[in-house]
């Protein structure tokens, strides 16, 4: 009888930890099996930003959102050299001149041949002790007509190439010509003092990606009002400027941060991405503001205020009205905003999340 009961307590002890480790054994087979076909795979090491069906061609250079990027870190160079077209470029920059002066006589809007920077080189490094990212960011001067004689880049030269084809490499992105690089902004991610993100629709007047949907402050450096004799702009200051220009904002009334550096692969723009939450102007108060006028209303037909939660922009950037009319850089911003905000645990999991349900 004895014997019998002990025999019982010994299967009933026994049962679960035999259970788990056959468990276990099936588990493993079953990853064994499912790794006979694999193969070895590899895959770019720049890959620019995607979520699901919303892809983009903005490649995230520096910055993850959560490790802000000091201002005292970002080193800003202007050379004096002005950057120059290849010569069988030079006649696309006259065709715009023409077009400008051909505008100006019927009594329309003329181009604006506005001083602008091209980027010459864009370099990162570490702060020695604490590791923090040192940005040098190398400008020379150039102008508007040269940005969009360069921004023709599937456009066929003479010998039958194009620039894409002639000056830029798929493999190594972060390499152009500086003619090509002739667009540098800052793009802003604003928040409401009662957390509702700020979000502009383009205007159909605006020559560059009229009618897409884009951060409410998108600003372009400029050589003129940016720099101050022959000193080198500051990025903060280009970002308070668009603040004010596009909403209406003074700088006491936000708090500012640099979130990474951003290049559209495709069309060859630079950014330099911050994020700013407005002490205590709600949604309601910033419409007001606006209506009561700013300087660049012309450049937004929209403005949209969504919720800042990580569930709410997420489903917002993937709305089928909105999935394919994003500005290339947009999204990126949007995502690298909610993890500094949220952290990057959380964001990703909530992605995941929408992504399942679409």
């Amino acid at each position: 009888m004895v014997g019998a009961v002990l025999g019982m307590l010994f299967a009933v002890l026994s049962q679960q930890p035999l259970q788990d480790a056959l468990f276990r054994m099936r588990r493993r087979s079953r990853s064994a099996i499912r790794s006979l076909g694999r193969r070895e795979e590899s895959g770019p090491a720049w890959s620019t930003f995607s979520l699901g069906p919303l892809q983009t061609s903005a490649l995230v250079v520096e910055g993850d959102g959560e490790a802000l990027i000091p201002p005292e870190t970002v080193y800003v160079h202007v050379l004096d050299e002005e950057v120059a077209l290849p010569a069988d470029m030079v006649p696309w920059r006259d065709e715009i001149a023409v077009e400008s002066e051909r505008l100006r006589e019927e009594g329309r809007t003329p181009l604006w041949n506005g001083p602008r920077y091209a980027v010459e080189s864009f370099d990162i490094s570490r702060t020695p002790l604490d590791e923090r990212p040192e940005i040098h960011l190398r400008l020379r001067p150039t102008d508007y007509y040269t940005f969009l004689a360069a921004q023709q880049l599937d456009r066929r030269l003479p010998d039958g190439s194009t620039p894409r084809s002639a000056y830029l490499d798929a493999n190594e992105p972060l390499k152009a010509p500086p003619f090509l690089h002739c667009s540098f902004a800052v793009n802003i991610a604003v928040v409401t003092a009662d957390d509702m993100l700020v979000v502009s629709q383009r205007s159909d007047r605006v020559r560059m990606a009229p009618g897409v949907w884009n951060s409410s402050v998108n600003e372009g450096m400029s050589r003129h009002i940016d720099s101050s004799g022959r000193s080198a702009p500051d990025l903060h200051a280009v970002a308070r400027r668009g603040m004010r220009e596009e909403l209406a904002l003074e700088p006491h009334e936000y708090k500012l941060e640099l979130l990474a550096f951003v290049l559209d692969v495709d069309k060859r723009h630079w950014s330099a991405h911050f994020f700013a939450r407005l002490k205590e102007l709600r949604s309601q108060d910033l419409q007001e503001r606006i209506s009561r006028g700013v300087a660049d209303r012309w450049e937004h037909q929209t403005i949209d205020y969504v919720p800042f939660r990580p569930a709410p922009v997420v489903r917002y950037l993937l709305r089928e009205d909105r999935v394919h009319r994003w500005a290339p850089l947009a999204p990126a911003l949007f995502h690298l905003a909610l993890v500094h905000a949220f952290s990057r645990t959380l964001v990703e999991r909530v992605e995941a999340q929408v992504l399942r349900r679409l």
